[in-house]
C-alpha cells in the first residue's frame, strides 16, 4: 500500500490545499492529512476545530484520513508507515523553503521522501494567512475556501 502524510497547518483548509489532496488520492492508496497543532504560530483555530474542519470538507475522499499532530515530522511519517511526505509549492519563492526542510527530513530519516505537487494555476495564490487577513476585514473568502470555513471564519470574527 502506497501512503503519503500530508502535513501542514491548515488554518484554515483552503480550496488549494483541498486540491492537492484529491490529486494525491489519485496517486496513492492512503493520504494522510497530518494537522500541526503549531502553537508557536498561534492558530485562529484549535487543533481540534481544524481536524473537524478538514475531516469534514475532505469527506468526500473514501482514502484520506485526517489526523492532529504535535511530534516531529520525521517521527509521524514512521509512526503512520508512510512512504513519504507531500508538500505543496505554490510559487518558486516556497522551492528554497521546502527544499531545506526535505534535506533536513531526509537527515532525520534517510528512508523519508519528499514529493512536492503544484496546485492547479487558478489557485496558486491562495494562502490560509491570506484567507485569515481578508476574512478578518469583513472580505469575501467564498472563492478561497469551502462553505463551511467561510461560515467559520465569520463565527470565529464575529466573537472578537
Amino acid at each position: 500500500m502506497k501512503k503519503v502524510v500530508y502535513p501542514g497547518t491548515f488554518d484554515p483548509i483552503t480550496n488549494g490545499h483541498i486540491d492537492l489532496v484529491e490529486r494525491a488520492c489519485r496517486l496513492f492508496d492512503h493520504v494522510v492529512l497530518a494537522i500541526a497543532a503549531s502553537t508557536r504560530k498561534n492558530p485562529l483555530f484549535s487543533l481540534t476545530e481544524r481536524v473537524e474542519q478538514a475531516t469534514q470538507v475532505l469527506s468526500h475522499l473514501d482514502n484520506v484520513e485526517v489526523i492532529g499532530f504535535d511530534i516531529l515530522l520525521a517521527d509521524l511519517v514512521k509512526e503512520q508507515n508512510a512512504n513519504g511526505v507531500l508538500r505543496g509549492l505554490r510559487a518558486v519563492s516556497d522551492f528554497e523553503y521546502e527544499f531545506q526542510l526535505a534535506n533536513m527530513n531526509r537527515a532525520l530519516s534517510p528512508q523519508m521522501e519528499s514529493l512536492f505537487l503544484t496546485p492547479a494555476e487558478h489557485l496558486s495564490y491562495i494562502s490560509s494567512s491570506l484567507v485569515r487577513e481578508i476574512a478578518s476585514l469583513g472580505g469575501d473568502v467564498h472563492k478561497f475556501v469551502p462553505p463551511l470555513i467561510v461560515e467559520s471564519l465569520k463565527k470565529k470574527f464575529s466573537q472578537d
